[in-house]
């Protein structure tokens, strides 16, 4: 795995303006979910996973292709943090008939590691 850009605003625009590649950008849902791999093993250790996931998905689940984990995903998102890319970045999201169920899905990652990063500030207050 390749070293992962820091989860900061300019990482969450790198998302939404497609500066970042699919595989980068599940990678760090991957990890900010709890998912490790283990090239000594060649296997995802999930140890670090909360059951809710682990239970459903034992190996990082694709969220570009997979409408049902990105679902869980949007789900798993407090309702407090729902707009936060609206609310925090100003971002006005994709225009109507022009955005494609990928970028659906990586502006949906994009509020999960905002509302993530949002989540670690605010407990650390």
């Amino acid at each position: 795995m390749s070293e992962l850009p820091p989860l900061n605003t300019d990482t969450i625009w790198g998302i939404l303006n497609d500066q970042i590649d699919d595989a980068t950008v599940m990678q760090l849902v991957w990890y900010y979910l709890g998912y490790r791999y283990d090239s000594t093993t060649e296997k995802w250790d999930n140890s670090l996973v909360a059951a809710e996931w682990r239970d459903e998905y034992p190996e990082p689940p694709n969220f570009l292709d997979s409408r049902p984990a990105t679902m869980k995903l949007t789900r798993s998102i407090p309702q407090q943090y729902k707009q936060i890319t609206k609310e925090k970045l100003g971002f006005k999201g994709y225009k109507i008939g022009t955005f494609t169920p990928r970028e659906t899905r990586r502006a949906t990652a994009a509020n999960w590691l905002l509302s993530h990063l949002q989540q670690t500030i605010d407990q650390s207050k």
